[in-house]
């Protein structure tokens, strides 16, 4: 992985994060938002994976239905946003479209994805403290502006 500080103003940062083959890309996005103290930012970004993992959010059940990806997969589009979990490191929520040879897609939360060749991450930082904060009643973490500092 490599990174770089592309532009600030006023107390904000867009970074570039460039994942190299086979880098896990979850993994090592919410590795890189810790390491920066990242607390509240959005990203996007394209590339491709070697494989994936995606999911669907089962309301039912409280928890995500998995959907593989066993295959090369362009990523056509990734966004998301970075706030401060629970347990005080970074949270990541991702959301991705991946297109497959046959011109099909498969999208939901990003939950794994092994890059081949690339992925190529926009972060834009804020001078803020967002929070995620679990939500018993629905299963999963949602950012909480009350606990949000700027």
């Amino acid at each position: 992985m490599k990174s770089a500080r592309i532009a600030g103003v006023s107390g904000s940062e867009t970074l570039v994060v460039i994942l190299d083959s086979g880098e896990e890309a979850f993994a090592a996005l919410t590795k890189f938002a810790s390491d920066a103290g990242i607390t509240a930012a959005s990203l996007t970004a394209i590339g491709a994976f070697e494989r994936a993992t995606v999911g669907w959010f089962d309301f039912d059940k409280k928890t995500y239905k998995k959907i593989e990806v066993a295959e090369q997969c362009e990523v056509l589009s990734a966004l998301g946003d970075i706030a401060v979990g629970d347990d005080g490191k970074a949270s990541l929520h991702i959301h991705v479209v991946l297109g497959l040879a046959d011109g099909t897609t498969r999208g939901g939360h990003l939950l794994e994805g092994k890059v081949r060749p690339t992925l190529e991450v926009v972060v834009t930082d804020t001078p803020a403290h967002l929070r995620r904060k679990k939500k018993p009643d629905l299963g999963i973490a949602l950012i909480d502006i009350a606990a949000a500092k700027g």
